[in-house]
Order: structure tokens, then C-alpha cells, then sequence
């Protein structure tokens, strides 16, 4: 059986060779299909109707190799935790069964992106030691869901899931999946991320990344400066600091997080602009080229780097 390996997981359990600016903490993988994914996401590499190559996933190489190699491998890593990535096709549960069986006997413990299953499979996955898992709904309203995702799967189906899932496996044990600059305003994607806490969900924010024969290769990615007020107001939400209904808007464009400059540098932190995933998630260099300013940090940006932002901020 074989299976995906990211580029930067494959060059520290030796299958590549190659540098790295920054070391994964996780080692990512993804399900191996010859075939593109039933979906077809306007933004995805592994559309079904996308011209990209199909060892991709965003701007990742994800090389394929045998399942017990890249096994035998993993004993001797220092990771932290094991992330599984899915595309949709036929018999996938089946194929994610056997991946998690042959991942149990590394004890460590292993995150899951998978499209809606039903609860006894989630059962099954959570004693296969499955703890947290991956709900790729991407886009932060129900209208910008039916423009580029193109699914099997209803944005309704994709909120019931990952109540499935808190059900489970636990407050905040579901990772909502959202992809900031698909055309939405960041009233709604602040509010959706509102709505992921209030059901006991946890938020992981990507910035759109456009890739050559996908159908969404021409659109730009979205400015930094303004992910990184979504990155702050993900903070102020995740904890409690603040609520959708204290930021102010004016045409869907955030104009304030009602807080001085003095008092969002006591309450953040670089943290803030890091990869913000399951523990020991730092997924480098996802969004953008290395030599790019990230836009969610894989290690943590020095000091100075949160007075520069909010120095930014309110000059405006």
C-alpha cells in the first residue's frame, strides 16, 4: 500500500534529501489515490476537475511512497504528532482503517482531515488513536461554500459533522478548517469563527494560496496585513478576550477590535501569528515561499515582531 508523504516529512525520515529552513513538528501525510477527489474545490490541487499536478496539496510536494517503509521510519522520528490528510473516493474509510492500524503500533498520537463520516466510524478512529480531527469547511459563509466548494457535502452537514465529532472526542477536539481571502468579508469570517467556539470547535486559519491549474490560479492571495488582523481576532475570540459583537465593521472591512494599542500588546502574543493547528502543528511554509514573510509562522517570531504589527495597526 502506499502513501503521500509532504516534502518536509519525507526529508526527516530520510526518503528525501533536501533543506529545510524549518523542521516539521508533525509528519504529514495524505491518502494515496491514483485519481482525483470526487469534490471539486475551486481552490484545491486534488479537484476533480483541477489540471494540477496530483502529488500537490496547496503549494506541498507530496511524493508517494510504501506504507511499511515510511512505518518502520517513523520509530525513530522526533515528531510529535502524526496528521493524515484525505482526499474523497471510493472506499476511503476503508483505506484510512488500515493507515490508522499500521500508525497505532508508533504511539504517537494522530490527527484526521476527513471529508463527513458517520459516528460509529468516528468511534472507530478515535480507538485507532485518532484525537483530534480535521473539518475542511473553508470557506467562512454558507454562500462562498456553494461558489467554490462544489461538494458532496452541504455546508449544514459540514456544521452537523463537527458536532459529531465534539460529541466524541471532546470540547475542542474539532479543528474548523478556514481559508481566508475566498471572496468573503472579514465580518463574516470572524463571525464564523465566533460560531466554531460557541459550539465548542477550535479554528485553524489558512491564507488562500493560488495554484497553476487550479480554477482559482488567477485570483490573488489575500494582503498580509490583514490576515493578520484575522489572526489577532482569532486570538481575542479563542480566548475569550473578546466577541464578534465587540469588534466594529464598516462594510464588512474590520475597523476595530475596541482595544488600545497598549491593551492588544498585553493580552497577545507572537503566538498569535503562528501556525495555529493541533498540538505540535507548525506546518512550514504552507501559504507561501520560504523566502516570503509568513503568514502563519512555523517557529515563533521574536518580540519585536508583535510591536512592528500593531505599530502597523495604528498608523493607519
Amino acid at each position: 500500500m502506499k502513501i503521500r508523504v509532504s516534502y518536509g516529512t519525507a526529508v526527516m525520515l530520510g526518503l528525501k534529501r533536501g533543506r529545510m529552513l524549518a523542521r516539521p513538528t508533525t509528519a504529514y501525510f495524505m491518502t494515496y489515490y491514483e485519481g482525483k477527489c470526487l469534490n471539486n474545490c475551486a481552490f484545491c490541487v486534488q479537484a476533480r476537475e483541477s489540471r494540477a499536478d496530483v502529488e500537490k496539496l496547496s503549494r506541498i510536494t507530496w511524493p508517494a511512497f510504501d506504507l511499511n517503509d515510511v512505518v518502520s521510519r517513523l520509530g525513530d522520528s522526533k515528531f510529535a504528532r502524526i496528521c493524515l490528510q484525505t482526499i474523497d473516493y471510493p472506499n476511503l474509510v476503508k483505506d484510512v482503517l488500515v493507515l490508522l492500524k499500521a500508525f497505532s503500533g508508533v504511539e504517537l498520537p494522530v490527527s484526521l482531515s476527513i471529508t463527513p463520516v458517520n459516528r460509529e466510524y468516528l468511534r472507530q478512529f478515535k480507538k485507532f488513536g485518532v484525537d483530534y480531527v480535521g473539518v475542511g469547511l473553508d470557506a467562512a459563509s454558507e454562500e462562498i461554500y456553494n461558489m467554490i466548494k462544489d461538494s458532496m457535502y452541504t455546508w449544514d452537514e459540514m456544521w452537523e459533522f463537527a458536532k459529531n465529532i465534539i460529541q466524541i472526542f471532546g470540547e475542542r477536539r474539532a479543528f474548523i478548517h478556514l481559508i481566508f481571502g475566498l471572496g468573503e468579508s472579514e465580518e463574516e469570517f470572524l463571525g464564523t469563527i465566533q460560531k466554531a467556539y460557541d459550539i465548542g470547535a477550535e479554528v485553524s486559519i489558512f491564507a488562500f494560496t493560488p495554484v497553476k491549474g487550479t480554477t482559482l490560479e488567477g485570483r490573488s492571495p489575500p494582503a498580509l496585513e490583514r490576515y493578520r488582523l484575522m489572526q489577532i481576532g482569532l486570538h481575542l475570540i479563542k480566548n475569550g478576550i473578546k466577541r464578534i459583537e465587540d469588534f466594529k465593521f464598516k462594510d464588512g472591512k474590520l475597523v476595530s477590535f475596541d482595544l488600545s494599542r497598549q491593551e492588544l500588546f498585553k493580552v497577545l502574543s507572537e503566538g498569535a501569528f503562528m501556525t495555529h493547528g493541533c498540538p505540535g502543528c507548525n506546518r512550514p511554509y504552507y501559504n507561501e515561499k520560504p523566502s516570503s514573510e509568513p503568514y502563519n509562522f512555523p517557529i515563533k517570531p521574536e518580540k519585536e515582531y508583535l510591536n512592528k504589527v500593531l505599530e502597523g495597526l495604528f498608523q493607519k
